[in-house]
């Protein structure tokens, strides 16, 4: 055993929308948290590749996870499912993009008084070898720990236009090599160059450096980023896992990548940055033209996903959620469906789904922000009906969770359970029911329903009323600090 190890802080960076990935993702559950390659969500998927970063000379810490405060209760569950404590998760009050997200986890890692080396990723990649991914990232944690900043390189297989490139300087046998230059996403002549003339790997955005030399380097080429950040950090407030920086001078942060803000920069200055390959079939989940090239395909080159017929089709993806869909004579397209929405496009025009969410936004419709089936840290509700006056919903309550205690102003509600049993406050009053047994909620009476039993309650909720909408709810008490 060496005398001593490197200590290690790994981090998941976990606050995109994934607006491309619409309508599967929505800002309310984005593609971090959905399952779109295997079992397990991106999320997760990140979360077990840096579970094994520990070896005889590396000592990983728990995780710790950055996010929107939006989602908190969607990452601990999706932890909670893999038996993984993390050591915080770091609530960003808003979206102020990388840099200020990576300069939380820096300074949380520095809290214990060691600079351990951050290993940083986003939470929304897929990686076909994790003992190649694991045996890279340990390389470059050892290249780190010296003082350099190292970003693992995607050796390119196509003229990709969607990713940024990294040009490096040819390095001597057993060297990693260095950064020449940062380019952006590049159109399809200059892509199509840098395939033929080698030298050049995609920027994966997974890189791994010192606590103190992030902050180092921030201080030299964003100090306005720097201060505003340790000013949002001074004032943070901490509740279980869940670590909240100033709300107010977290938004005054400006809001940059990290490569804008010092990556880019970094080439022909005092900081040492240093690219290094990683083979291990890395695919970057975008846009649903990259949930076709990772996924299982047929013999035609078509990727399914739920209930789907196809008939002379190729090379198309088509995922269904909720119903039967069916396609014939197409070739190269994407076919999403939800519950309330669908999605037809070009596969080589996905990037492009991203306006749709933008007119969605313009318009002020919902589809962009929430699914039918909304979750919530008790469990979830799914609209199943509504009309004028009405409004129908499937619930589920997990086993010892509650709803807070609340009343409405515009509506009644009747709830009806199909399994389960359910704890229903009401006014002064708390029964029991179970299977088959029925409650009424008058308007504007204190309520609450829980779960006391140890499977999950389902029941049926029909409300009645002049305002159906989740705004109209005055909560008094509630388990997950909720106020709205």
């Amino acid at each position: 055993m060496p005398s001593t190890l490197i200590p290690v802080q790994p981090v998941i960076m976990a606050g995109g929308s994934g607006t491309r990935l619409w309508p599967l993702s929505r800002a309310g559950f984005p593609k971090q948290f959905l399952s779109l390659s295997g079992d397990d969500s991106l999320f997760q998927q990140a979360v077990r590749r840096l579970a094994g970063l520990s070896s005889d000379d590396i000592a990983a810490r728990p995780l710790l996870v950055v996010g929107n405060g939006e989602h908190r209760f969607l990452a601990l569950e999706q932890l909670r499912e893999l038996k993984q404590a993390p050591a915080s998760v770091l609530l960003e009050p808003v979206g102020r993009n990388t840099a200020p997200a990576l300069t939380l986890a820096a300074l949380a890692a520095l809290e214990g008084g060691e600079d351990p080396v951050l290993v940083v990723t986003p939470a929304d990649q897929t990686v076909a070898d994790e003992a190649g991914f694991t045996a890279t990232l340990r390389e470059a944690v050892r290249v780190a720990a010296d003082g350099a900043i190292v970003i693992l390189g995607i050796t390119p297989d196509r003229p990709e236009t969607g990713y940024g490139y990294i040009r490096a300087v040819a390095a001597e046998p057993g060297e990693v090599a260095k950064v020449r230059q940062f380019v952006e996403k590049p159109d399809r002549a200059t892509a199509e160059r840098y395939l033929a003339e080698g030298g050049y790997t995609w920027n994966s955005g997974i890189f791994v450096l010192k606590a103190s030399v992030w902050l180092a380097a921030l201080e030299a080429f964003r100090p306005d980023i720097a201060s505003a950040v340790r000013t949002a950090w001074a004032a943070r407030e901490q509740d279980g896992v869940f670590v909240r920086p100033g709300k107010e001078a977290f938004a005054a942060v400006p809001s940059e990548s990290v490569d804008y803000a010092v990556l880019e920069k970094c080439p022909g200055s005092v900081f040492d940055i240093r690219v290094l390959p990683l083979a291990a079939g890395w695919n970057d989940l975008g846009a649903w033209d990259a949930v076709w090239q990772v996924g299982a395909k047929d013999e035609a080159g078509n990727v399914t996903q739920g209930d789907v017929l196809l008939q002379d089709a190729r090379d198309t993806l088509v995922h269904a959620t909720s119903r039967l869909v069916s396609v014939v004579g197409l070739s190269d397209v994407v076919v999403v469906e939800t519950p309330d929405a669908v999605l037809v496009t070009d596969r080589a025009r996905s990037q492009d789904v991203k306006h749709i969410v933008t007119q969605l936004s313009a318009c002020g419709r919902g589809e962009h922000t929430l699914h039918r089936k909304v979750h919530r840290p008790w469990g979830w509700y799914d609209s199943i009906d509504h009309g004028g006056r009405f409004q129908v919903k499937r619930i589920m309550v997990r086993p010892g969770a509650s709803l807070s205690l609340q009343m409405h102003h515009h509506r009644a509600e009747h709830w009806i359970v199909v399994s389960g049993t359910a704890e229903v406050t009401c006014g002064d009053k708390t029964v029991l029911l179970t299977e088959n047994q029925s409650t009424y909620i008058p308007l504007g009476e204190v309520h609450r329903l829980t779960n006391p039993g140890k499977l999950d309650l389902e029941l049926i909720e029909v409300q009645s009323g002049s305002y159906l909408g989740e705004d109209d709810i005055v909560r008094f008490q509630d388990t997950y600090g909720r106020t709205s």
